[in-house]
């Protein structure tokens, strides 16, 4: 989309801190909502006063056993907290990626992450058959996939947006080809690699969220540091150069946090789709299109985002379980729909 289209990102919200308190209480709501769902009933109250319980210098009696502080802190709260930083990655990511492209339709996988991603899975369980090696090949076969997207638009077209984009698309392409060939070959790791591929928050303990943990910090500091930046870009390469801004390099520097975010998050959950679309524009419909609002708040709403989703997931077929990138497609795909009439009408 060119600059024209896109609405002036420079318009500053006059929302204070509105958005903020907004964004922070649904999170707050859905951290609570996922901790009290699942098949050990627990009330509201004991939960909240074992949260409160587990600070420093707080002693509280929350009435819960052992088994169900196990349960609580060992499975449940992981897993919300993994889907949370999750969730704020593929959101921010997508906020981020929009924001360069001057695109409301990009995405986190845009470079080719997802198939890079893909990729390295399925290598890990076609060579090895340890799924402990899933998550690290997973990593580098994503930044492995933006690195040769990277090569080749700079091969074929300088540094513009749209070789970059086309680049990925080739990327995207050949790595999926062969993974779909390895996948032919290696018939008894169907069930687990698509297990990966359609995404899952499946764990037990802290050792995913340790592991995701530092990329979606440093990149996280990064890309909302970035977030006035964004709003220069908004209004077009030259314009922006012309007010002093190097836009290869804020491109470059958005485009490598985002990616490491969003390789680290994929390593850890799988593909899972949409979120970067559907939280972002979201947020520009509910708030304005000031990425100085859209990057933060697409941390607090795509934390809650795919929370709620994996709240979904663990709830409608009970006792099995559906992959969170079902969920996560079944609202996308529609919303996406509508994203795209809303550009095709934008002036």
């Amino acid at each position: 989309m060119s600059a024209a289209a896109v609405p002036p990102a420079v318009r500053s919200s006059q929302l204070g801190w509105g958005p903020a308190v907004i964004g922070v209480g649904v999170l707050v709501a859905t951290v609570i909502l996922g901790l009290l769902v699942g098949a050990a009933g627990m009330g509201v109250r004991p939960v909240v006063l074992a949260l409160f319980d587990v600070l420093p210098f707080v002693e509280v009696q929350h009435g819960l056993s052992a088994v169900e502080q196990s349960v609580l802190f060992e499975i449940r709260f992981p897993r919300v907290v993994l889907g949370g930083l999750v969730g704020a990655v593929l959101a921010l990511a997508g906020a981020a990626y929009q924001g360069v492209f001057r695109n409301p339709l990009a995405d986190p996988f845009l470079l080719g992450v997802a198939a890079g991603s893909g990729l390295g899975a399925t290598i890990a369980l076609a060579s090895t058959g340890n799924s402990g090696l899933l998550a690290p090949f997973a990593f580098i076969g994503g930044l492995a996939a933006v690195g040769a997207t990277y090569v080749l638009g700079r091969s074929v077209g300088g540094r513009t947006a749209t070789s970059l984009i086309l680049a990925g698309v080739a990327v995207a392409a050949f790595a999926t080809a062969i993974q779909t060939y390895l996948l032919q070959r290696n018939v008894e790791n169907l069930r687990e690699v698509y297990s990966w591929l359609l995404g899952r928050l499946t764990t037990v303990g802290w050792g995913e969220v340790v592991q995701l943990l530092p990329y979606a910090l440093v990149s996280g500091l990064v890309l909302v540091g970035s977030r006035r930046l964004l709003d220069v870009l908004s209004v077009g390469d030259e314009e922006a150069a012309s007010l002093g801004v190097n836009v290869n390099r804020v491109r470059w520097t958005v485009v490598v946090a985002a990616t490491l975010a969003t390789a680290a998050a994929v390593s850890v959950s799988g593909l899972i789709g949409f979120v970067g679309i559907i939280v972002p524009h979201t947020v520009r419909i509910l708030f304005g299109w000031s990425y100085r609002l859209i990057v933060p708040l697409s941390v607090l709403f795509g934390a809650a985002f795919l929370m709620l989703a994996d709240i979904a997931a663990r709830t409608l077929v009970t006792p099995a379980e559906l992959p969170i990138g079902v969920v996560t497609a079944f609202f996308g795909a529609p919303f996406f729909v509508v994203v795209l009439r809303t550009v095709g009408r934008a002036p």
